[in-house]
């Protein structure tokens, strides 16, 4: 599995790979998609007359605090994605004893996608780090398996790469 990143996006021979425009693209073997991420933070009351919800962009997966949070997935390439039976699948990664235990927090059946779009909406209540599984069967029956790792909460290292951006070398 290949996740890329960048502020510009990268030169490829798929389109997109990288970051471009608030969406982030995670790629395997037998899928490519674009994620894009907004919370709203936790406590917010949406005024009587307002008229949208102020949402905050998250990138690539990294949300600063426990939020509700909306994610849309482009099915990019290839076009056939758009029959795949996929099943999502949220889960809380927690350590224990040197390793990561998988608590399933959230599962919806497997369906097609004729938009190339799927939308979830998400209650992310604690700090820590999740995975969103999409799974299934591509059009030639072989396995399909994408992670989109989200963090939620930020370390102090997160707040230092934002407090020097632009001191930080980009890789």
């Amino acid at each position: 599995m290949l996740y890329g990143v960048s502020s510009q996006g990268d030169a490829a021979e798929t389109y997109p790979k990288g970051f471009r425009g608030g969406a982030c693209t995670i790629e395997t073997e037998n899928l490519i998609i674009g994620y894009s991420g907004y919370y709203l933070p936790a406590g917010y009351e949406l005024p009587e007359n307002s008229m949208r919800s102020p949402h905050v962009p998250v990138q690539c997966g990294k949300v600063p605090e426990p939020a509700a949070v909306n994610i849309s997935i482009d099915l990019l390439y290839p076009e056939s994605a758009r029959n795949f039976l996929l099943a999502q699948r949220l889960v809380k990664l927690e350590p224990i004893d040197n390793t990561e235990k998988e608590y399933e927090i959230l599962s919806v059946a497997a369906q097609s996608h004729p938009s190339g779009v799927i939308t979830q909406a998400l209650k992310l209540n604690e700090p820590g780090q999740y995975i969103l599984y999409l799974e299934g069967k591509n059009a030639e029956n072989a396995d399909v398996q994408m992670k989109i790792p989200l963090k939620v909460g930020l370390d102090w290292k997160d707040q230092f790469k934002k407090l020097f951006s632009t001191f930080v070398r980009k890789d």
